[in-house]
Protein backbone atom coordinates (compact mmCIF):
# COMPACT_ATOMS: atom_id res chain seq x y z
CA UNK A 1 0.00 0.00 0.00
CA UNK A 2 0.96 3.44 -0.70
CA UNK A 3 2.04 5.78 2.26
CA UNK A 4 0.22 9.20 2.57
CA UNK A 5 2.65 12.54 2.08
CA UNK A 6 3.51 14.15 5.23
CA UNK A 7 2.16 17.76 3.74
CA UNK A 8 -0.46 17.01 1.68
CA UNK A 9 -1.85 13.74 3.47
CA UNK A 10 -2.37 12.39 -0.31
CA UNK A 11 -1.19 9.24 -1.30
CA UNK A 12 2.58 9.26 -2.82
CA UNK A 13 2.98 6.84 -5.83
CA UNK A 14 6.51 5.33 -6.28
CA UNK A 15 7.19 8.16 -9.62
CA UNK A 16 6.83 10.87 -7.34
CA UNK A 17 7.94 9.76 -3.98
CA UNK A 18 10.70 11.78 -2.01
CA UNK A 19 12.18 10.06 0.96
CA UNK A 20 13.64 12.75 3.31
CA UNK A 21 13.90 13.06 7.16
CA UNK A 22 12.36 9.93 8.22
CA UNK A 23 9.41 10.93 6.01
CA UNK A 24 7.14 10.30 2.32
CA UNK A 25 6.45 13.45 0.03
CA UNK A 26 5.28 14.41 -3.04
CA UNK A 27 7.95 15.98 -5.45
CA UNK A 28 5.88 19.52 -5.24
CA UNK A 29 5.08 18.92 -1.55
CA UNK A 30 8.97 18.65 -0.21
CA UNK A 31 9.56 22.78 0.18
CA UNK A 32 10.28 24.78 2.58
CA UNK A 33 8.12 25.33 5.67
CA UNK A 34 8.45 29.21 5.90
CA UNK A 35 8.52 30.45 2.13
CA UNK A 36 6.99 27.09 0.11
CA UNK A 37 9.98 27.36 -2.00
CA UNK A 38 10.37 23.90 -3.95
CA UNK A 39 13.44 21.84 -2.51
CA UNK A 40 15.47 19.37 -3.46
CA UNK A 41 18.16 16.53 -2.19
CA UNK A 42 20.64 19.30 -2.77
CA UNK A 43 19.29 22.29 -0.84
CA UNK A 44 17.46 21.30 1.95
CA UNK A 45 18.05 21.93 5.29
CA UNK A 46 15.88 19.55 8.15
CA UNK A 47 15.24 20.93 11.35
CA UNK A 48 13.11 18.93 13.35
CA UNK A 49 12.24 16.46 10.58
CA UNK A 50 11.31 19.42 8.66
CA UNK A 51 12.59 20.88 5.43
CA UNK A 52 13.83 24.24 5.04
CA UNK A 53 15.19 26.83 2.82
CA UNK A 54 18.87 28.01 3.53
CA UNK A 55 17.43 31.76 4.29
CA UNK A 56 15.08 30.53 6.56
CA UNK A 57 16.50 27.63 8.37
CA UNK A 58 16.39 28.28 12.22
CA UNK A 59 19.17 29.42 13.95
CA UNK A 60 20.72 27.10 16.17
CA UNK A 61 23.60 27.22 18.57
CA UNK A 62 25.88 24.87 17.82
CA UNK A 63 27.91 22.34 20.78
CA UNK A 64 30.08 20.31 21.33
CA UNK A 65 28.14 17.19 21.00
CA UNK A 66 26.26 18.53 17.12
CA UNK A 67 27.33 15.33 15.83
CA UNK A 68 25.18 13.04 16.99
CA UNK A 69 24.85 9.47 15.31
CA UNK A 70 21.34 10.70 14.07
CA UNK A 71 23.30 13.85 12.34
CA UNK A 72 25.20 11.31 11.40
CA UNK A 73 22.79 9.07 9.93
CA UNK A 74 21.40 11.96 8.34
CA UNK A 75 24.26 13.20 6.56
CA UNK A 76 25.19 9.86 5.31
CA UNK A 77 21.53 9.03 3.94
CA UNK A 78 21.62 12.78 2.20
CA UNK A 79 24.95 12.09 0.48
CA UNK A 80 23.51 8.17 -0.88
CA UNK A 81 20.90 9.98 -1.80
CA UNK A 82 22.39 12.67 -3.65
CA UNK A 83 24.92 10.56 -5.29
CA UNK A 84 21.91 8.23 -6.71
CA UNK A 85 20.17 10.94 -7.91
CA UNK A 86 23.10 12.31 -9.92
CA UNK A 87 24.04 8.92 -11.40
CA UNK A 88 20.67 8.79 -12.49
CA UNK A 89 20.67 12.70 -14.20
CA UNK A 90 23.79 11.82 -15.80
CA UNK A 91 22.97 8.20 -17.76
CA UNK A 92 19.79 9.93 -18.49
CA UNK A 93 21.57 12.62 -20.19
CA UNK A 94 23.49 10.22 -22.21
CA UNK A 95 20.70 8.39 -23.78
CA UNK A 96 21.76 5.06 -22.04
CA UNK A 97 19.00 4.77 -18.97
CA UNK A 98 15.29 5.34 -20.30
CA UNK A 99 12.64 4.51 -17.79
CA UNK A 100 7.92 4.48 -18.53
CA UNK A 101 8.18 7.65 -15.89
CA UNK A 102 11.28 10.26 -17.84
CA UNK A 103 8.66 12.60 -19.02
CA UNK A 104 7.53 13.84 -16.04
CA UNK A 105 6.77 17.31 -15.25
CA UNK A 106 9.50 17.77 -12.59
CA UNK A 107 11.73 16.46 -15.79
CA UNK A 108 10.49 18.78 -18.59
CA UNK A 109 10.43 21.56 -16.19
CA UNK A 110 14.20 21.09 -15.64
CA UNK A 111 14.61 20.83 -19.54
CA UNK A 112 12.75 23.83 -20.26
CA UNK A 113 15.00 25.42 -17.97
CA UNK A 114 18.45 24.54 -19.28
CA UNK A 115 17.20 25.27 -22.59
CA UNK A 116 16.21 29.00 -21.48
CA UNK A 117 19.50 29.50 -19.48
CA UNK A 118 21.07 28.51 -22.78
CA UNK A 119 19.63 30.74 -24.85
CA UNK A 120 20.31 33.52 -22.76
CA UNK A 121 23.81 32.69 -22.77
CA UNK A 122 24.00 32.63 -26.41
CA UNK A 123 22.19 36.05 -26.57
CA UNK A 124 24.67 37.69 -24.35
CA UNK A 125 27.84 36.35 -26.08
CA UNK A 126 26.28 38.00 -29.20
CA UNK A 127 26.00 40.95 -28.22
CA UNK A 128 29.19 41.01 -26.25
CA UNK A 129 31.34 40.06 -29.22
CA UNK A 130 29.82 42.00 -32.12
CA UNK A 131 32.16 44.06 -34.08
CA UNK A 132 32.08 46.92 -36.49
CA UNK A 133 34.04 45.99 -39.64
CA UNK A 134 37.38 48.30 -40.45
CA UNK A 135 37.54 50.05 -43.28
CA UNK A 136 41.75 49.29 -43.10
CA UNK A 137 41.11 45.79 -44.29
CA UNK A 138 39.56 47.38 -47.38
CA UNK A 139 41.62 46.85 -50.25
CA UNK A 140 41.79 48.95 -53.51
CA UNK A 141 42.58 46.32 -56.64
CA UNK A 142 44.50 48.09 -59.56
CA UNK A 143 46.32 46.66 -62.53
CA UNK A 144 49.59 44.65 -61.44
CA UNK A 145 52.00 47.26 -62.91
CA UNK A 146 50.92 49.37 -60.33
CA UNK A 147 52.13 49.92 -57.04
CA UNK A 148 49.74 49.28 -54.31
CA UNK A 149 48.47 52.13 -52.74
CA UNK A 150 49.35 52.40 -49.10
CA UNK A 151 46.75 52.99 -46.92
CA UNK A 152 47.20 55.12 -43.40
CA UNK A 153 47.01 52.45 -40.41
CA UNK A 154 43.32 52.26 -39.12
CA UNK A 155 42.52 53.84 -35.91
CA UNK A 156 41.20 51.17 -32.82
CA UNK A 157 37.99 51.06 -32.56
CA UNK A 158 36.32 49.87 -28.97
CA UNK A 159 34.15 46.91 -28.54
CA UNK A 160 30.56 48.25 -28.23
CA UNK A 161 29.41 47.66 -24.95
CA UNK A 162 25.75 45.18 -25.06
CA UNK A 163 23.51 47.67 -22.33
CA UNK A 164 22.03 45.74 -19.92
CA UNK A 165 18.57 44.18 -20.39
CA UNK A 166 16.15 43.19 -18.06
CA UNK A 167 15.05 43.73 -14.67
CA UNK A 168 17.79 44.98 -11.69
CA UNK A 169 16.95 43.09 -8.12
CA UNK A 170 19.06 43.35 -5.62
CA UNK A 171 20.00 40.43 -2.81
CA UNK A 172 18.18 40.57 0.25
CA UNK A 173 19.88 37.18 1.80
CA UNK A 174 23.02 35.22 1.26
CA UNK A 175 23.34 32.28 -1.19
CA UNK A 176 25.77 29.98 -2.22
CA UNK A 177 25.50 28.01 -5.45
CA UNK A 178 24.36 24.36 -5.14
CA UNK A 179 24.87 23.36 -8.76
CA UNK A 180 27.02 24.33 -11.30
CA UNK A 181 24.15 26.45 -13.63
CA UNK A 182 23.62 28.52 -10.10
CA UNK A 183 25.27 31.68 -9.15
CA UNK A 184 26.48 32.65 -5.47
CA UNK A 185 25.97 35.98 -4.05
CA UNK A 186 25.96 38.06 -0.84
CA UNK A 187 23.58 40.23 1.12
CA UNK A 188 22.97 43.76 -0.88
CA UNK A 189 24.58 42.68 -4.63
CA UNK A 190 22.73 44.33 -7.12
CA UNK A 191 21.23 41.41 -9.47
CA UNK A 192 21.52 42.70 -13.74
CA UNK A 193 20.07 41.56 -17.11
CA UNK A 194 17.27 39.36 -14.87
CA UNK A 195 15.00 37.20 -16.28
CA UNK A 196 12.40 35.14 -14.71
CA UNK A 197 12.42 31.18 -15.43
CA UNK A 198 9.61 29.42 -13.28
CA UNK A 199 7.74 30.71 -10.08
CA UNK A 200 10.65 29.87 -8.34
CA UNK A 201 14.07 30.19 -9.85
CA UNK A 202 15.54 33.30 -12.55
CA UNK A 203 18.40 33.70 -14.50
CA UNK A 204 20.46 36.86 -13.67
CA UNK A 205 24.15 38.23 -13.78
CA UNK A 206 25.84 39.75 -10.52
CA UNK A 207 27.08 43.34 -10.91
CA UNK A 208 29.92 42.99 -8.55
CA UNK A 209 31.30 39.92 -9.90
CA UNK A 210 30.32 39.82 -13.54
CA UNK A 211 28.67 36.43 -13.14
CA UNK A 212 25.49 34.78 -14.51
CA UNK A 213 23.43 31.66 -13.47
CA UNK A 214 20.22 30.35 -11.65
CA UNK A 215 19.18 31.73 -8.29
CA UNK A 216 16.09 31.52 -6.05
CA UNK A 217 13.44 34.48 -6.82
CA UNK A 218 12.56 34.65 -3.08
CA UNK A 219 16.61 35.62 -2.55
CA UNK A 220 16.14 38.88 -4.21
CA UNK A 221 14.09 42.08 -4.54
CA UNK A 222 13.37 44.21 -7.59
CA UNK A 223 14.65 47.60 -7.36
Amino acid sequence: MNPPCNRCGRTVYPTEKVNCLDKIWHKGCFSCETCKMTLNMKNYKGFNKTPYCNAHYPKTNFTVVADTLENLRLKKQSLVQSQVHYKEEFEKSKGKAFSAVADTPEMKRFMKTQMQVSDIKYQQKNKTGMTAPSEGHLINPGPSSQAPEMNPAPQPMADPVAPPSGKRYRAVYDYTAADEDEVSFLDGDVIIDAQQIDEGWMYGRVERTGQGGMLPANYVEAI
